[in-house]
């Protein structure tokens, strides 16, 4: 059964949050599509992962690329899965594909400190309940660790 992870961000960004998840997902093995809902932001987010530590990067092309078979992470703005991920990011208020279910697991980060993208993630956790997803909600405690909460 699909796990939808629901990840709250409050007084963070997606920029500090983000690698470290995709650091965890590849470390498990797992092939990763992130989707964002502009092209802006996905190619923001290509230069930041290749440069977001000083001692590594994160092996990752863009829907552009020819070789998306061969791609541990890829940044896409439409539903596909071109390099047949196991986990799907959604970032920037993109929508749970209609091909959640073929994912291990889904992970929908959303800034809870805008309005309309609480807005969005509350209307995805009640689609994800009603298409009978195992959903969690996740957010950081005072030091940064992600607790999961009731």
């Amino acid at each position: 059964m699909t796990e939808v992870l629901f990840y709250h961000l409050q007084n963070m960004s997606l920029e500090s949050v983000l690698p470290p998840l995709l650091e965890k997902s590849l470390e498990r093995g797992w092939r990763v599509v992130v989707q964002s809902t502009s092209q802006e932001r996905a190619e923001a987010l290509d230069a930041h992962l290749w440069t977001y530590r000083d001692d590594s990067f994160l092996p990752h092309a863009t829907w552009r690329a020819g070789d998306l078979a061969d791609q541990p992470i890829v940044l896409v703005i439409e539903e596909d899965n071109p390099n047949r991920a196991n986990i799907r990011f959604l970032i920037d208020n993109a929508a749970v594909p209609a091909d959640a279910e073929s994912y291990e697991r889904v992970v929908l980060v959303f800034n809870g400190d805008d309005p309309d993208s609480l807005t969005t993630a509350r209307g995805a956790w009640t689609q994800c309940k009603s298409r009978g997803f195992e959903v969690t909600y996740w957010q950081a405690d005072e030091r940064g660790r992600w607790q999961r909460r009731d």
